[in-house]
């Protein structure tokens, strides 16, 4: 890549002290590619692409909240513009019917009895701490049925900590992204 090709740099503040920051190049070089992909309207990268997205951790890196609110705000956009052209495409009783059982799966994973939502791993292993995933399903599970008070914002922001025999971390972080897909049809 020669000097006229790099992505611009961001105006993101730089981690401080001896915490550690997301690496500048490669959030530079995602958020280049995000731009151009939603401004010439391609389907290069859906608004799950930017939920996903993970960035190496360095020193002096750019300060994790700051790119993590920005990619929140871009999710946002390509989200409304996905609602948008599923709407245009399939129509709205289909975009809400789709929308509606996507939120019934999720609701169903997390009505199921405390500590036997998710499967777990072994004894020996990692995952995570049980009794605060099933605080947040609980938590999710009512904005579910009943419209109680959750924000996009807070479901991006959930982190757990990790215990042996916890429960397996893919799952439960795939169905956090459900959530937030969910949230995001009915913005």
């Amino acid at each position: 890549m020669t000097a006229s090709q790099a992505p611009a740099r961001t105006s993101f503040p730089e981690a401080r002290g001896r915490e550690k920051g997301y690496e500048k190049q490669t959030v530079d070089e995602f958020l280049a590619r995000a731009r151009a992909s939603f401004e010439e309207g391609t389907d290069d990268l859906t608004a799950a692409d930017v939920r996903r997205v993970a960035f190496p951790l360095v020193r002096h890196g750019y300060a994790i909240p700051s790119v993590d609110a920005a990619l929140g705000r871009i999710e946002d956009a390509f989200a409304a513009r996905e609602r948008s052209a599923a709407v245009a495409t399939v129509g709205a009783p289909a975009w809400v019917g789709h929308t509606r059982e996507l939120a019934q799966e999720v609701l169903n994973r997390l009505s199921r009895p405390a500590k036997k939502r998710f499967d777990r791993v072994s004894a020996l292993r990692y995952g995570y701490r049980i009794t605060e995933v099933d605080l947040v399903s609980e938590k999710l599970a009512a904005y579910l049925e009943t419209g109680e008070s959750v924000t996009v914002e807070q479901v991006r922001a959930v982190a757990f900590r990790m215990q042996r025999g916890g429960y397996r971390e893919s799952q439960v972080d795939a169905v956090l992204d459900a959530v937030v897909e969910v949230m995001l049809a009915v913005k």
